[in-house]
């Protein structure tokens, strides 16, 4: 029995119609074999759009459907749930991408056309040999991991477990916190970072729905949709939380010493410590390797002292699973690195801070608590801010970090409550986009602080380093002056743009998400779909997705909370039935494909001697069928005999 096929070809507006020429294609498709009927109209995605296919298949016994739109990836389920409206069973229906593969890519409309009419073909080709698939559905574990502390997952973690959740927060540091504990106060309302942070840390710890594994990291990640199944390093603290009070006598007796990471490499701490003094979980954990007892043998000077008997230095990393029904990936980010733009001296100049060092700077509890001094402990005169340190450059960052501007002028109106020195900001554009954002930069230009439009050359020590002159020189070229300036200056402090994680690609890999060019987790859809990835369990909050400020990644936090919840809330959860299958004819029990699988959704049955899929794990990459050997896997959906098909009808002349 031959099918019955419908074509419905879309405007998208001037997307598709601005360089295709939609009714050719629908005419071309009229052609085609088995096509019954060929629609255009201006947006099939919309409600009479999909009334068109509804009425066509009902009254024309349309039995495949394809849609020539925009990608699959933003409408095939709107299309699917269309034809489950009209009795169709919604896997009977292929799309072909005329807008991203024809119109967007060629200024050449006669050739997009000719493209479109191709893929039509193809698509046609495939439909008329497509089987129909079974959904099937599986219960949903009520529980959700966190992976990640800052701002962002306590946020999540909160929302969560407010709506009766249980939430696994796991934080890679001693503490929650993230760059959000590092910080001074926050732009535009000044308020004290650690003030509006240390109450959500608080409640992590408090929340009776929420089990905190700070000092931990994901190892592993399985299962499949609905029931995620993580497996969980316990880092040794060797330190006994259970028995520990927190008293801080261990810290404070300890003979050992090693740079402070949390302030950014400029003071030292102790090699059993707490982050910060506000550390939650505040129970202090041992850095191996600088312990002395580690090291030599010797000293053991925190478990003499420690009357609780809380040291252990038995202990040994703990390996946990948990079932989760989702993941919100929180990650955070990495400043931009200085010594890459050797041309300011970072790392080379003493007085040339990166923007978090300065933050621990001007910070009552940092390195220097909270006093600004220049290396021989002078109140600087004159202080320069270079803005767009790594972003905005195809060297390193081509894109904008977004929120340098503005910590940038926080940084002036702090240097100018602090010191009354003269500031100069060296900016490319000013760019205040945010609720209060603009007043902020213009209090600061009525506090005097001094604006020069110009990407800064170059950072060099002066020759004259007398107490009219700084110790510093910025050669910048003055664009609203027309003019290249040399500005002499005391202290310089790098705006450093915000970056993704070295780790980011493996922890990607781990979850079994996408990241972009640049190391960030890629959305779903960056309008539609912002928290959203590839996985329908797994979820992005925050600075891992991109750069963004903090009221804009607790917003974030908040949503990818939301889609969790709304996950958890349905109970069940469809699996895609697009997946693998073996022809156990033809399996050869070689098990290449057991080998190469990405989620060890292929196994070998010892019994039959032959290859089988779980179909809970696949998810239909298509990894082991290309890898088999014999031809004996094969995918749902994607079968030679509808490959080829689809290959020979894109190959007919239009």
């Amino acid at each position: 029995m031959s099918a019955r096929v419908g074509v419905y070809i879309c405007h998208c507006g001037s997307n598709i119609a601005g360089k295709v020429n939609v009714k050719a294609v629908s005419e071309y498709a009229k052609q085609l074999p088995d096509v019954v009927i060929s629609r255009e109209y201006q947006y099939m995605c919309s409600e009479p759009g999909q009334e068109f296919i509804v009425r066509d298949i009902r009254e024309n016994q349309l039995d495949r459907i394809v849609v020539a739109s925009c990608s699959p990836l933003m409408h095939e389920k709107t299309f699917r749930a269309t034809l489950q409206t009209a009795g169709l069973n919604p896997f009977l229906l292929q799309m072909a991408n005329i807008r991203e593969q024809c119109s967007w890519v060629t200024e050449d409309g006669e050739a997009a056309t000719l493209k479109a009419k191709a893929l039509v073909s193809g698509a046609v080709g495939k439909v008329r040999v497509l089987a129909p698939l079974k959904q099937s559905y599986v219960t949903v574990s009520k529980s959700i991991l966190v992976i990640g502390g800052g701002i962002a997952g306590i946020q999540a973690a909160l929302q969560c477990a407010e709506t009766g959740y249980k939430v696994y927060l796991v934080e890679r540091e001693q503490s929650i916190g993230g760059h959000m504990a590092m910080l001074d106060k926050t732009f535009p309302t000044l308020d004290c970072s650690a003030c509006i942070l240390t109450p959500k840390m608080v409640s992590v710890s408090q929340h009776p729905n929420i089990t905190l594994m700070a000092y931990s990291d994901v190892e592993k990640i399985g299962g499949y949709a609905g029931n995620i199944s993580v497996t969980v390093r316990r880092k040794a603290a060797y330190v006994d939380h259970d028995k520990c009070n927190g008293c801080g006598l261990c810290q404070e007796k300890c003979p050992s010493k090693t740079d402070n990471k949390f302030e950014q490499g400029k003071s030292k701490r102790k090699s059993i410590y707490t982050l910060f003094p506000q550390a939650i979980p505040n129970k202090p954990v041992i850095d191996k390797s600088n312990c002395i007892y580690f090291l030599k043998g010797k000293c053991g000077v925190c478990q003499k002292l420690c009357t609780r008997e809380a040291i252990d230095f038995t202990q040994e990393d703990k390996i946990e699973e948990i079932t989760v029904g989702a993941i919100i990936v929180a990650t955070g980010y990495e400043i931009f690195n200085g010594h890459k733009m050797t041309n300011y001296g970072y790392g080379s100049l003493p007085d040339v801070y990166s923007a978090l060092e300065f933050e621990r700077m001007v910070n009552s509890g940092g390195f220097t608590n909270g006093q600004i001094r220049t290396q021989n402990g002078k109140i600087p005169s004159r202080v320069g801010i270079i803005h767009c340190v790594g972003s905005r450059d195809e060297r390193h960052l081509p894109y904008c970090s977004q929120i340098c501007c503005m910590f940038a002028v926080k940084f002036a109106h702090l240097i100018r409550d602090h010191t009354n020195a003269t500031v100069y900001n060296f900016f490319i554009d000013m760019r205040c986009v945010g609720k209060a954002y603009e007043e902020f930069y213009h209090r600061v230009l009525e506090e005097g602080v001094r604006f020069i439009r110009g990407k800064a050359a170059e950072v060099i020590e002066s020759q004259d380093n007398t107490s009219k002159n700084g110790q510093y020189i910025v050669k910048v070229e003055d664009t609203l002056a027309g003019s290249v300036r040399d500005i002499s200056l005391d202290m310089i402090i790098l705006a450093n743009g915000m970056e993704a994680r070295n780790d980011s690609r493996d922890m990607a890999r781990k979850i079994g998400i996408a990241v972009n060019e640049y190391g960030f987790f890629l959305e779903t859809h960056p309008k539609l779909d912002p928290i959203g990835t590839q996985d329908p369990c797994v979820f992005i909050a925050g600075t891992c997705a991109g750069p963004k400020d903090i009221p804009h990644t607790v917003v974030q936090a908040s949503a990818a909370a939301a889609g969790a919840i709304s996950l958890l809330e349905k109970n069940t959860i469809a699996l895609e039935p697009i997946a693998a299958f073996v022809n156990e004819e033809r399996c050869t029990g070689c098990q290449f494909c057991v080998n190469v699988c990405p989620y060890q959704a292929t196994k070998f049955d010892t019994e039959r001697k032959t290859s089988m899929v779980d179909e809970t794990l696949c998810r239909g990459c298509g990894t082991c069928v290309s890898t088999c050997p014999s031809g004996a896997m094969e995918g749902n959906h994607f079968t030679d005999k509808q490959i080829l098909s689809e290959i020979k009808s894109l190959l007919v002349p239009v």
